[in-house]
C-alpha cells in the first residue's frame, strides 16, 4: 500500500509530508522535487505570497546516499512566512471558505485556528509527495502534465495536442495554457478582476500518459481508480466538480457518440482505440489509453473588495475579513492535481505490482506487458 498524509500550517514552521510505501531502490532527485514545488508557485494572477516563499524540500528519513531504502520517506518544505503566534484573530469569516464551519465545528472564537491549515499553502506538502511519486512512475515510462482550458468566462481551444507537444506548450506559459489567443483573453479577465477586489476560478486538464491497462478494480465501489482519482482531485482546495474524459460532455450524447470503439493491432498484438471519450477508465479498471481528468476550480474565497459577513463574537453585520492571496491560481491548481493523480496512479500501480523494491516490481511490471501481448 501506497500512501501519504501532510501536516503544517500556512503561516506554521514548515509543511510536512510522509510517505509510506515508496518502494526501496528509488533514486530521489531532490533538484525535481525543488522543480515541481516552483511550479506550484508560478501562473499569471498568483499573490504576493509566491515571492517570499521559495519552496525547497528537506529528505529527512527514508533515503540513504539518495535511494530509498523502504521506510517513510519524509519530506519538509519551511516557511520563510513563519508567524502564525503573531497573526491577527479572524472574527469575520469569508463566504466560500473553511472559516465559519470549521469555527462551528471545533467550537473556536478565532477563525485564524481553521483558515492555518486549510490553506492552499497545504499543497506544497502534496505535490512534494506527488513529485516522489512522478519519480516513481518514470521509471515505468509514465508521465503527466497539466494545462489550463478555461479561466473566467474564456475557454480555450482543446486541440488534439500530443502529449509532447502540450509539454512544450504549457511548460512556455503564463498560465499554462496551450492555447495564446484564448491566454491573451484570460489575462485580460484576470487584470479586470485583479482591479475590482474580484477573483476568478476556471477549468484546467490532467493528461496521464503511459498507464498500462489493469490499475483500479470493477469489484468494489471504493477500488474503483476513477472513484479515487474524482475524490484525490475533489479534495485540492476550490475544486468544485471533477470529470474524467468527456464525462460531462458525454452526458448529453448518445451512446454511438460516446463509447470508444475497440481495434486490434496484430502486428504489436496490442488492443487500441481511435477515440479517448472515457478518459482511459472503463468500469474504474485503467484501459491503457491516456487517463484524462477535468478540474473545475471556484473563485478564490479571500476577496480584496470583501462580501458581507458576521462578525463571530458580536453577532454584527460585518465585511469579511481579508488575507493576503491570489486573484486566480487555476494554473497552480493543475500543477497540484498532478501531484494527485501521480500519487493514485502509483498507488494503484503498487497494488498490482508490490512494492518492496523497484527491481522486484519492474519483473513482475515485465511479465504482465509480456503476458497482456498473448491475451
Amino acid at each position: 500500500m501506497l500512501r501519504y498524509m501532510t501536516a503544517g500550517e500556512s503561516h506554521g514552521k514548515a509543511l510536512i509530508a510522509v510517505i509510506d510505501g515508496i518502494p526501496a531502490g528509488l533514486e530521489i532527485d531532490k533538484e525535481f522535487i525543488d522543480t515541481e514545488l516552483s511550479r506550484r508557485m508560478t501562473g499569471y494572477g498568483r499573490g504576493k505570497r509566491m515571492s517570499i516563499e521559495k519552496d525547497k524540500v528537506d529528505i529527512l528519513s527514508g533515503c540513504r546516499k539518495g535511494i530509498t531504502i523502504g521506510s517513510p520517506v519524509c519530506l519538509m518544505i519551511p516557511n520563510v512566512d513563519h508567524k502564525i503566534d503573531d497573526l491577527a484573530d479572524v472574527i469575520n469569516p469569508r463566504p466560500g471558505h473553511a472559516d465559519l464551519a470549521g469555527v462551528q465545528k471545533y467550537g473556536f472564537q478565532d477563525a485564524r485556528d481553521v483558515l492555518e491549515r486549510a490553506s492552499a499553502r497545504e499543497t506544497a506538502a502534496r505535490v512534494a509527495a506527488g513529485s516522489v511519486a512522478k519519480i516513481f512512475l518514470k521509471e515505468f515510462g509514465i508521465r503527466i502534465i497539466s494545462h489550463v482550458t478555461a479561466i473566467g468566462g474564456v475557454t480555450a481551444a482543446l486541440k488534439k495536442y500530443s502529449f509532447d507537444e502540450l509539454l512544450v506548450m504549457t511548460e512556455g506559459s503564463d498560465l499554462r495554457c496551450a492555447d495564446r489567443e484564448a491566454e491573451k483573453a484570460m489575462k485580460e479577465e484576470i487584470d479586470k478582476a485583479a482591479k475590482n477586489g474580484d477573483t476568478l476560478g476556471g477549468v484546467f486538464r490532467v493528461v496521464v500518459n503511459g498507464v498500462p491497462p489493469g490499475l483500479g478494480s470493477h469489484v468494489q465501489w471504493d477500488r474503483k481508480l476513477d472513484g479515487i482519482i474524482a475524490q484525490a482531485v475533489m479534495s485540492i482546495q476550490a475544486v468544485k466538480a471533477v470529470s474524467i474524459g468527456e464525462g460531462i460532455e458525454n452526458a448529453a450524447r448518445s451512446g454511438s457518440e460516446v463509447h470508444d470503439s475497440i481495434y486490434y493491432n496484430n502486428g504489436e498484438r496490442a488492443y487500441y482505440r481511435l477515440t479517448n471519450n472515457a478518459g482511459g477508465i472503463e468500469g474504474g479498471i485503467t484501459n491503457g489509453e491516456d487517463i484524462i481528468v477535468h478540474g473545475f476550480m471556484k473563485p478564490i474565497a479571500t476577496l480584496t473588495s470583501p462580501l458581507k459577513s458576521v462578525n463571530i463574537n458580536t453577532k454584527e453585520d460585518a465585511f469579511a475579513s481579508t488575507e493576503r492571496s491570489d486573484v486566480t491560481a487555476v494554473a497552480a491548481c493543475g500543477v497540484v492535481a498532478e501531484a494527485m493523480l501521480a500519487v493514485t496512479i502509483a498507488a494503484a500501480f503498487v497494488e498490482k505490482f508490490g512494492n518492496d523494491s523497484v527491481k522486484e516490481i519492474k519483473r513482475n511490471f515485465e511479465a504482465y506487458i509480456n503476458e497482456l501481448k498473448k491475451r
